[in-house]
């Protein structure tokens, strides 16, 4: 396995025209298009259609997170707004800090934070059958972010109810406009169900209950992971090579019978709906890998690079060995989920694991979403963004997308 550390980012650019970027969805999830790639060759059609192109015995996993509206506004007496972005729970899962009542803390992101001159920001808010002061008290700045604690005077109301009456929804930076009402429901999948993205899996916004009908008619099966997607997953690569860029750290949530199933399907096609559920996948196999090398081992969580260092890369273990011994770890620990974070990098040089094929959206240039997509297709991603542009497909995360068959 190549070493992907020496990477030039600018060699994974190519020219986005602002045009194409899209700042609306498609009214009918369904008809967005969809690019197929498959053994050097590309066909076009919409995602209604993609059924076709899947085998009959195919396992597709989606990403079952739920994005937060996560975006909190707090004017100042002034005039000016100090906008506080939260990132994930400080010191806690998501479902203990979203479920808090009367204070939680958050790491978050802050807009104006030189105007923070307050030893609390109040914000009042009303709804039908209540009114409250939500305070926010700056702790901490960290290399990452900041530290924020929120409290709140009305006390039998959880946070996470809070948020759906003070909260945007968190668009991303490249679409240049305000949240509107309509994005609270299209900037998410319509199978989410576990709150702590602050960003969509965005390959899942064009399934349908249509297309999923569709899918169990072929008789292909279908699974859920969950990977709290972060605001990480916007942050440019600045480094001049891959080795000097910090990959960002993902929350992600497996139960025991996904990765019973996930056995079971090995000799078949396993498809990744999304960048974020092809890391899930691949992240697996990798604790899986260490649970059998180190079964008293306590933590799972993936590291940037050692996928690509020894003593995991020249380890032979087959994905069937490395999942069962993942259940095994799960049973020794007397867990029937797996809930930990990945920082996996997935760049070309790695050697794919567990999926057989992706479905995803067309991604920022020298992003490392386009190095995945170049991990799992090679130079060939040339030719399918391309031909994307060419053919007037939309960009990002509320454009078009692709099925692409991996090469291994």
């Amino acid at each position: 396995m190549i070493n992907p550390k020496n990477i030039s980012i600018q060699d994974y650019t190519y020219h986005l025209p602002v045009d194409k970027i899209a700042l609306y969805p498609q009214v009918e999830r369904g008809m967005s298009k969809l690019l197929i790639f498959n053994a050097g060759e590309i066909r076009q059609d919409i995602y209604t259609h993609i059924d076709h192109y899947l085998a009959a015995d195919s396992l597709l996993i989606f990403n079952n997170t739920k994005v937060i509206k996560a975006r909190i506004l707090f004017p100042k007496s002034s005039g000016s707004i100090i906008e506080v972005f939260l990132l994930e729970p400080y010191q806690s899962d998501y479902t203990t800090a979203l479920s808090a009542i009367q204070t939680c803390t958050w790491k978050c992101m802050i807009g104006g934070v030189s105007k923070w001159k307050e030893d609390k920001l109040i914000l009042n808010l009303k709804a039908n059958d209540w009114s409250l002061e939500l305070y926010a008290k700056l702790l901490e700045k960290k290399s990452d972010g900041y530290i924020v604690e929120f409290s709140w005077s009305e006390t039998n109301l959880s946070f996470a109810e809070i948020l759906a009456q003070c909260g945007d929804i968190p668009l991303p930076p490249y679409i240049k406009r305000k949240p509107e009402t309509e994005d609270a429901a299209r900037y998410q999948t319509i199978y989410a169900v576990d709150e702590g993205s602050v960003a969509a899996p965005t390959a899942g916004l064009h399934f349908t209950k249509n297309i999923f009908n569709c899918l169990e008619e072929k008789n292909i099966k279908t699974d859920f992971v969950t990977l709290h997607v972060g605001a990480g997953t916007f942050k440019p690569v600045k480094a001049a090579t891959m080795q000097d860029h910090e990959m960002h750290a993902e929350w992600i949530d497996i139960s025991y019978t996904m990765i019973e199933g996930l056995i079971l399907q090995l000799n078949k096609s396993i498809v990744a709906v999304g960048t974020t559920s092809l890391r899930t996948l691949e992240s697996i196999y990798w604790m899986g890998v260490k649970a059998k090398l180190q079964p008293s081992i306590k933590q799972l969580n993936i590291n940037q690079w050692e996928v690509y260092e020894i003593p995991l890369v020249n380890c032979n273990i087959s994905a069937t060995e490395a999942l069962s011994a993942l259940l095994k770890w799960l049973q020794s620990n007397h867990l029937k989920k797996l809930f930990t974070k990945s920082k996996i990098l997935i760049a070309p040089g790695y050697q794919f694991k567990i999926a057989n094929a992706l479905i995803t959206n067309f991604h920022q240039p020298q992003s490392t979403l386009l190095l995945l997509v170049a991990a799992a297709i090679g130079d060939d991603w040339r030719k399918i963004y391309d031909y994307a542009i060419r053919h007037n497909f939309r960009f990002l995360s509320y454009g078009d997308g692709s099925l692409l068959f991996i090469n291994k």
